[in-house]
C-alpha cells in the first residue's frame, strides 16, 4: 500500500456542525416555517456566493432588496451568524489529533465564508492543529471546483495520490477522487476511523466511544 503523506479535512459536517435551522429554530415555531423561508429566498444559491468570497455587506442588502418581506430574516443570518453553529465533533477531531501526532500532516479545505471563518477561527482551538488551511472565501473559489482542491496541493508541494481526502458533500468527494485523491466520503466517526487505519495513517485505534 502507498504510504500517504498528508490527511486532508472538510470543516463543516466533519469537524463542526453547522445548519442555519439552529438560528431560525429560535425565531420560527417549526421546521416547516423555515425550510419556506429558505426556499423562497433561495438560500443555498446566494449562501454559496459567500463562500466564493461576496462581500457580505453588499450581498445581505441586494438580498433584503430582492425579498423585502423577509428582510428581517435575511439580516438576522448576518447579525446572529454564530448562532448557526453547533457542536463539535470531538471524535473527529480526536482523529485530527492522533494523525498528526503519528506523523502525517493534517490540512483543512473547507467552503467557508472569509467575513465569518475570521470569527469562527479563534474560538476553536483545533485549527492550529492544521499545516495549512484553504478556505473557499479567502481564495475565491468554492468547491467542488478542482481549482481549489489543486491550489491546496500546489501551495503545500503535494500529490494528489499520496493524500487522503473526507468531506461529507457527495460531489466535492467525487470530483476529489477524480482528481486522484484517495477520497473518503464521511458518514460517521466509526466509519472514518476505520478508513484510516485501513490506509495506515493511525498508528495505533482510538477509543471512538470515549470522544464523544
Amino acid at each position: 500500500m502507498k504510504k500517504m503523506k498528508a490527511v486532508i479535512f472538510d470543516f463543516g459536517g466533519v469537524l463542526i456542525d453547522w445548519n442555519p435551522y439552529y438560528l431560525y429554530r429560535k425565531v420560527f415555531t417549526n421546521d416547516t416555517e423555515i425550510a419556506r423561508l429558505l426556499q423562497e429566498i433561495h438560500f443555498d444559491e446566494w449562501n454559496r456566493y459567500f463562500d466564493q468570497g461576496y462581500p457580505w455587506a453588499l450581498g445581505i442588502a441586494e438580498m433584503c432588496r430582492l425579498y423585502p418581506t423577509h428582510a428581517d430574516m435575511i439580516r438576522l443570518f448576518d447579525e446572529r451568524w454564530l448562532e448557526t453553529l453547533g457542536t463539535t465533533f470531538k471524535a473527529n477531531i480526536a482523529l485530527v489529533e492522533a494523525i498528526k501526532n503519528s506523523g502525517t500532516p493534517v490540512y483543512g479545505l473547507s467552503n467557508w465564508s472569509a467575513a465569518k471563518f475570521s470569527l469562527v477561527r479563534p474560538r476553536y482551538e483545533f485549527f492550529d492543529l492544521f499545516a495549512d488551511m484553504v478556505i473557499s472565501g479567502e481564495v475565491k473559489i468554492a468547491k467542488p471546483d478542482p481549482r481549489i482542491y489543486k491550489l491546496l496541493l500546489e501551495r503545500n508541494s503535494l500529490r494528489a495520490g499520496e493524500c487522503i481526502y473526507i468531506d461529507d458533500t457527495e460531489d466535492n468527494f467525487h470530483v476529489a477522487s477524480q482528481l486522484g485523491l484517495q477520497a473518503i466520503h464521511y458518514q460517521s466517526s466509526g466509519q472514518l476511523h476505520q478508513e484510516l487505519q485501513t490506509h495506515g495513517v493511525l498508528k495505533n485505534p482510538i477509543n471512538i466511544k470515549a470522544s464523544l
